[in-house]
């Protein structure tokens, strides 16, 4: 019998024993019947734990087993990463040369976008310059068709009179 189903057993006889007069958690067994289970359970138990026993060397065996395979594996898996780079170094290398054209186009395309900034920013202040002289001749002759205006209507005579501009 499994020495789990004679624990079984044991928990079985002790929830069917008689209760103790005046004790709620007390029982009473047939302690004869229990030293007998408790023997067999003794007996057994070598065998079980020779089984067990067994039964975790070959467990051991499988995962050597298990281990010697992935190693197995690992190893030619390793061959063939090596056979592949070695085969791929020509590719490889011309990814590296690849990448290499295009950080030195990338960092030649930024040197141009900094120097058509510049060029566009010279420009603009030029043109702002440009604008700003612009304005104050503008303002100028404003400021002097409005003097030009005040003087003509102060003086009668001289309304009739060409405008010197």
């Amino acid at each position: 019998m499994d020495p789990l189903d004679r624990i079984d057993e044991l928990i079985a006889m002790v929830e069917q024993a008689r209760s103790v007069p005046m004790s709620r958690n007390n029982c009473m067994v047939d302690r004869g019947e229990m030293i007998a289970v408790l023997d067999e359970m003794r007996a057994d138990l070598p065998a079980d734990l020779r089984r067990a026993a067994a039964l975790l060397d070959e467990r051991d065996k499988i995962m050597e087993a298990g281990k010697r395979e992935a190693d197995r594996i690992i190893s030619e898996g390793e061959a063939e990463h090596a056979r592949l780079v070695s085969v791929n170094e020509i590719t490889v290398s011309a990814e590296h040369e690849g990448a290499r054209i295009i950080a030195e186009a990338r960092a030649e395309a930024q040197r141009l976008r900094e120097e058509v900034d510049d060029y566009v920013d010279t420009a603009l202040a030029n043109f702002e310059q440009f604008l700003t002289r612009a304005l104050a001749s503008i303002e100028r002759g404003r400021d002097k068709m409005h003097a030009l205006r005040e003087i003509g209507t102060f003086g009668g005579e001289e309304a009739e009179r060409p405008l010197p501009f």
